[in-house]
C-alpha cells in the first residue's frame, strides 16, 4: 500500500469556503477510492490543508485520478484559493494501523524528520521496538517513510484531545524514557505542525 500526502497553501481567509466546496464533492469522490483524512493547520505554517489518500499502488492511484477527472467530480472547484500544491508518496511503517474512520483527536500533530541517506531501516527498527510503549500514552495516527518526493523523510502523526494533553504526554514520555526511540542516528532536520480535521474527514 502507498499513501499520497498532499499539502496545499491557501490564500488567507479562504479556508472556510475551501472546506465547504471540498465537502460538497467528497462523497462522490469516495465512490472511487477512500480518503484517509483532511486537516487544516492551526499552529505552524498557517492557511495550509493536508489531505492523505491511501492506494493499493501507483497504478491504482493513476487510474483513479483519471476516472474522477473524466467524470467531472474531482477536484473540487477550489483552484482560486490555492497558492501552492505539493504531493509526495509514502510507504506506511509496518507497525502503523490502517487509516479509517477513527475519533482520535481533535488535535493532530504532524512531525516530519529528514535523515541522512541509507539509515531509514535503522530508524524503523528503533521505532518498532518502542512504539507499543509510546502508544499507551497516546495513539499514533500514522507513520510513513518517503518513496517519491522529498527523500529520506519520516512523517508521523499523533492524536491528542487538547493542547494541554499533548504537552503533558510529551513531557511524560521523555521523563519516563519511553520516547523518543533510542536509534543510533538522529534527524538532520525536524518540523512539526498542529492540525484540526475538516468536518468531512474520516479521521476526527
Amino acid at each position: 500500500m502507498i499513501y499520497e500526502i498532499r499539502t496545499y497553501d491557501l490564500k488567507p481567509r479562504s479556508m472556510a469556503e475551501f472546506e465547504r466546496r471540498t465537502e460538497d464533492k467528497l462523497d462522490a469522490r469516495k465512490k472511487y477510492s477512500q480518503v484517509g483524512g483532511y486537516w487544516q493547520t492551526e499552529v505552524g505554517p498557517l492557511n495550509q490543508v493536508v489531505h492523505i489518500w491511501p492506494y493499493d499502488d501507483l497504478n491504482q492511484r493513476g487510474e483513479t485520478r483519471k476516472k474522477v477527472i473524466e467524470a467531472g467530480i474531482w477536484p473540487p472547484d477550489t483552484g482560486e484559493f490555492i497558492l501552492n500544491m505539493n504531493s509526495e508518496i509514502y510507504i506506511p511503517a509496518e507497525f502503523m494501523k490502517p487509516f479509517g474512520e477513527r475519533d482520535l483527536g481533535p488535535l493532530y500533530e504532524m512531525r516530519s524528520y529528514t535523515y541522512p541517506p541509507g539509515v531509514m531501516p535503522q530508524v524503523l527498527e528503533a521505532w518498532t521496538g518502542a512504539i507499543e510503549a509510546r502508544e499507551k500514552l497516546s495513539p499514533l495516527a500514522g507513520c510513513w517513510y518517503s518513496e517519491l518526493g522529498g527523500l529520506n523523510k519520516l512523517v508521523h502523526m499523533w492524536a491528542y484531545r487538547s493542547p494541554e494533553e499533548r504537552a503533558r504526554i510529551r513531557a511524560e514520555s521523555v521523563a519516563s524514557g519511553v520516547w523518543p526511540p533510542k536509534a543510533a542516528v538522529t534527524p538532520l532536520t525536524m518540523e512539526n505542525k498542529l492540525m484540526l480535521p475538516f468536518k468531512c474527514s474520516p479521521m476526527q
